[in-house]
């Protein structure tokens, strides 16, 4: 094994179809990552404690477990970005796989330059979160948010957030008081342009709120701003 490995992404691709599997994994081999294959909805979390992987690529129809119920699985303990494959021509559910925890998906059949820019910007956002030499930390009343660890604890209760949560809730509170409209949490967070119908943001927001302890139908802490955006409240975190 080379010493760089060490710095090689891993990735955990879960996907029973093995022609697709092994193209895609030839495909992000010869782009520096480091792949292993996993064929099982249900064997899919026991590959993930024992790899740790960096980025995990999960098909929605999958044996013994399907992909939704895999990835609420594996959220329990693994906070790094998972990218979801579903079927062209089938009914994602788009607002089921983000609040179970995914970050973003892919509809097959999957065009490998799509594929890998996803991967890449879902890496990249890890990367500048966890940047060592900008390792910041935000003290809002009983909020305490830790950009090198990647730690929120409220009222000295540990917030479990997914890495896309966390970027979120470091956008927003470190712009405390000031409004910030949807286009541009959604290019900062998602890591792409508005389309205008994906409601990615909405469902985080929704679930930040929740773990939280702020209210989706009366919100206080995190607010929505009609026809602007979403406010960070710096004085509702006592």
């Amino acid at each position: 094994m080379s010493d760089n490995m060490s710095s090689v992404k891993k990735i955990l691709l879960v996907e029973d179809d093995r022609q697709l599997s092994d193209l895609v994994t030839d495909f992000l081999t010869t782009e520096g990552f480091h792949v292993k294959q996993e064929f099982r909805g249900d064997t899919a979390a026991k590959r993930v404690e024992s790899f740790t992987p960096d980025l995990i690529i999960l098909d929605v129809m999958l044996p013994g477990k399907d992909g939704f119920a895999v990835c609420r699985d594996v959220r329990a303990t693994y906070n790094g970005p998972i990218l979801m494959l579903t079927a062209k021509g089938t009914d994602f559910d788009q607002v089921l796989g983000l609040e179970i925890g995914a970050d973003d998906y892919v509809i097959k059949p999957v065009e490998p330059r799509v594929l890998l820019a996803r991967v890449n910007a879902l890496l990249r956002r890890g990367e500048l979160a966890t940047d060592t030499k900008d390792k910041e930390v935000l003290n809002i009343g009983e909020l305490y948010i830790n950009r090198g660890s990647r730690q929120v604890t409220l009222h000295e209760e540990s917030i479990e957030l997914t890495s896309q949560e966390f970027d979120l809730l470091w956008l927003l509170a470190s712009r405390a008081g000031e409004v910030q409209n949807r286009d541009y949490i959604y290019k900062a967070v998602v890591g792409r342009e508005y389309d205008g119908m994906d409601r990615s943001v909405d469902v985080r927001i929704s679930r930040l709120r929740k773990k939280l302890h702020d209210s989706n139908d009366t919100p206080f802490r995190i607010k929505t701003i009609w026809g602007q955006g979403y406010l960070f409240v710096p004085d509702a975190w006592n």
